[in-house]
């Protein structure tokens, strides 16, 4: 049965517009304050910008509660805009999970066929990786930090001004350019410039096509869960390793392509369905 949905209040498309890009601008504008000789995978680098993140979450909200509509903070709960409640909860930690693991079928069956994979159900495996800080950050501060200031507060200013189908176009590329920073990081390592700008390129169109998937996730389930959970199996799962597909037995190879097809299609076919406002008790933040 489908949801009558509520009107959000309007704010002006400047006051959305550019607390989003001050977001933008703050979080990674925080992993540069620190003067290091350090990359970015140095322990003392990381932990530092754990720090500046953790400050960053705390001012975020802020832009939320001061700029969007009063009429909208009198009738919501704060906690409810930035996408933590309890209805629709557990839907929000297994569905778009699930999903998402349907898009990575191909991939998760190439893993299958490795030793590698075994090493999950290791004890080993998982106290070597909430021991390493690098898993620590991969797994768990970014998506963290990335999905509360990107999308949990974000996306509610943005939908104050936009449908949200638009928003969901207008905050990756806030997450995207976000992660052009990257580009310098290579370029003190010694990476050539052309060959910088072209991962860098690469890894923009990444992001904002991930960004595009996290925030239809914030705005269909209403919850910050949905997105976080799936950020860092997306993490965890990387892009799609042709070299070692193409190493496998030819049955498997084809198998492995079918499933990689399958995955999508299913992936297609199912976003719409299973990411249903009346899955989650969503009446806020999809009304199209």
């Amino acid at each position: 049965m489908a949801l009558q949905m509520e009107t959000l209040p309007q704010i002006p498309v400047l006051t959305s517009v550019s607390c989003s890009f001050a977001l933008a601008v703050i979080y990674v504008g925080s992993l540069y304050v620190w003067s290091t000789k350090h990359n970015r995978d140095h322990p003392t680098t990381i932990k530092r910008r754990f720090a500046s993140v953790s400050i960053v979450m705390l001012i975020a909200p802020l832009f939320v509660y001061f700029f969007s509509s009063p009429e909208l903070l009198e009738r919501e709960p704060f906690p409810k805009l930035l996408g933590f409640r309890w209805q629709g909860l557990w839907q929000a930690i297994v569905i778009p999970y699930l999903l998402t693991a349907l898009l990575y079928l191909g991939p998760i069956f190439v893993n299958l066929q490795n030793e590698s994979f075994s090493s999950y159900f290791a004890l080993d495996y998982w106290r070597g990786s909430v021991t390493s800080i690098i898993w620590i950050r991969n797994h768990v501060m970014a998506p963290l930090s990335e999905e509360f200031v990107f999308r949990a507060c974000m996306m509610p200013l943005i939908l104050q001004s936009f449908s949200p189908m638009t928003a969901v176009f207008i905050t990756p590329l806030f997450f995207g350019v976000a992660h052009l920073h990257h580009i310098s990081e290579r370029l003190a390592l010694g990476v050539e410039l052309s060959t910088a700008l072209l991962i860098g390129l690469f890894q923009f169109t990444y992001t904002t096509l991930f960004g595009f998937y996290s925030a239809y996730l914030f705005a269909r389930t209403g919850h910050c869960i949905a997105p976080l959970l799936v950020h860092a199996f997306c993490n965890h799962m990387g892009l799609p390793d042709v070299q070692d597909l193409w190493q496998q037995e030819l049955w498997r190879r084809v198998l492995a392509i079918c499933l990689y097809l399958a995955g999508l299609a299913g992936w297609i076919y199912l976003l719409p369905i299973a990411t249903d406002p009346a899955l989650y008790d969503n009446k806020l933040f999809w009304n199209v």
